[in-house]
């Protein structure tokens, strides 16, 4: 059985990535898939930047909006929705492109997974009761003191990821990161991939972040988070979406507009730096896209693109 051929293109956010998968599906007739980790839910699309109605029209767009704002979406599940996506556009004759910046989701996607054991849901409830109890510092000193090679890696408020590790820990009396070194990673499917990887100069990627923040707000993200803040689950990831927290902030009266405006742009700023800093060290790419997006030579990336399909048929 012959591979099928998949297009990645992985960035910073506002690093110009929804655009340039746009071009490809174009100039191609592909099918672009999301690998964004926020992008996935139904909720809080300005704030999560997913594509508009007129982007969504010129091509076909999959996994946008696809979960209620109290699911859970791990790069396993991504993963395996994402493969669904990926063999549906292949057989449909489309070019899969799968487009996004959270780097697990692609990885996981082009190097594969690794096994993890499954843990009851009594264990994990048992756990949510104590996060919601005790709150995740809590937690995560103990898992300091169990499994530290673990805690290391997490934020004491990361609580999403603390419980995952304690529920690990707790079911099968092995740390997290030792089930990781001794399980064979899954491989993906009969899948052959081109990765682009879009790497703008800093300053104009900073640009980029200040401007898409602003923009988010004149297009109504203030009105969208309270909407959501009116019925929101309160462990909901969408709360850790970069640049709700500014604006939740504004909208309980805590800070003026003005620092909410600077925050958002700084948080922002900080996260593309941290999607840069990941992309380079993490992900192999067959084509590294070092200007800015003006500047970028689509005619360059469509012959690599059209060279890779002609050696996957």
């Amino acid at each position: 059985m012959s591979e099928r051929p998949v297009v990645v293109v992985g960035g910073p956010t506002a690093g110009g990535k929804s655009a340039l998968s746009l071009a490809i599906a174009e100039k191609f007739g592909g099918t672009v898939i999301n690998a964004d980790s926020m992008q996935v839910y139904r909720d809080l699309p300005i704030l999560t930047a997913q594509p508009g109605p007129e982007t969504l029209s010129r091509a076909p767009h999959r996994l946008y909006g696809l979960l209620e704002a109290d699911d859970k979406c791990s790069a396993g599940r991504w993963r395996d929705l994402a493969v669904a996506e990926i063999g549906a556009a292949s057989d449909a004759g489309r070019v899969p492109i799968v487009v996004g910046g959270t780097g697990l989701y692609l990885r996981a996607l082009i190097s594969g997974l690794h096994r993890m054991p499954a843990v009851p849901a009594e264990v994990r409830a048992r756990l949510n009761a104590r996060l919601a109890s005790e709150g995740a510092p809590a937690l995560h000193a103990e898992l300091l003191r169990d499994d530290p090679e673990t805690a290391e890696r997490l934020l004491p408020s990361d609580s999403q990821r603390i419980v995952r590790a304690l529920e690990i820990l707790v079911h099968t009396g092995r740390g997290q990161t030792a089930w990781q070194r001794g399980a064979e990673a899954e491989k993906p499917a009969e899948l052959r991939f081109f990765t682009i990887t879009l790497l703008p100069p800093r300053e104009t990627l900073y640009d980029a972040c200040n401007r898409r923040f602003a923009e988010m707000l004149d297009a109504g993200a203030e009105d969208e988070l309270r909407r959501f803040s009116a019925n929101a689950p309160a462990d909901s990831p969408l709360w850790k979406a970069v640049g709700v927290d500014p604006v939740r902030r504004h909208l309980a009266g805590e800070i003026a507009r003005e620092e909410m405006t600077e925050l958002g742009r700084r948080d922002t700023r900080r996260y593309a730096k941290r999607q840069l800093t990941w992309l380079r060290h993490q992900i192999i790419t067959d084509l590294a896209v070092l200007e800015k997006f003006s500047e970028i030579d689509e005619d360059i990336i469509f012959s690599k693109i059209s060279t890779f399909l002609l050696t996957s048929t």
